[in-house]
């Protein structure tokens, strides 16, 4: 089971909903997020932080190690590329309010099911594709890897 939390970032201005895989690891992982706006003023470290254009989530890796025992597949040291890309600490989605804007935009193309059903299906399977590309482009780690 996954549960989302829905963080702030530093500045207040932005939100990221985080998932959590299987509650292997607890919320207080994540130390803090910085939304565009406020990580420009950050000092990346490596060692405790994951970027993802132009968003960070910084980590606490004291508290990774101590959850460690959790998460027997993490072989080697835990790092945040591990932690985000391994799903413990990601974001809902593709990016920070993605789940948000899919469902609004599949909501828009649900209204075209009334209308052409069968352009709506034609539209739907290519939404998704076009979606994915536009989102790769854009550079968002979790859309380069698929």
């Amino acid at each position: 089971m996954c549960e989302d939390h829905e963080m702030r970032c530093s500045c207040g201005a932005s939100s990221a909903s985080i998932m959590f895989r299987d509650e292997i690891f607890p919320e207080e992982i994540v130390s803090r997020v910085y939304c565009p706006q406020c990580s420009a003023g950050v000092e990346f470290d490596a060692a405790t932080m994951v970027a993802d254009n132009g968003w960070i989530i910084e980590f606490d890796m004291e508290v990774a190690e101590y959850f460690r025992d959790r998460a027997p597949e993490l072989t080697g040291a835990i790092t945040p590329e591990a932690l985000f890309d391994g799903g413990y600490a990601t974001w809902r989605g593709v990016y920070p309010g993605e789940h948000e804007d899919s469902a609004r935009e599949r909501q828009e193309l649900l209204e075209l099911s009334r209308i052409d059903k069968a352009r709506y299906f034609k539209e739907f399977k290519q939404w998704g594709r076009k979606r994915m590309e536009r989102l790769r482009q854009e550079g968002w780690r979790k859309a380069q890897a698929s």
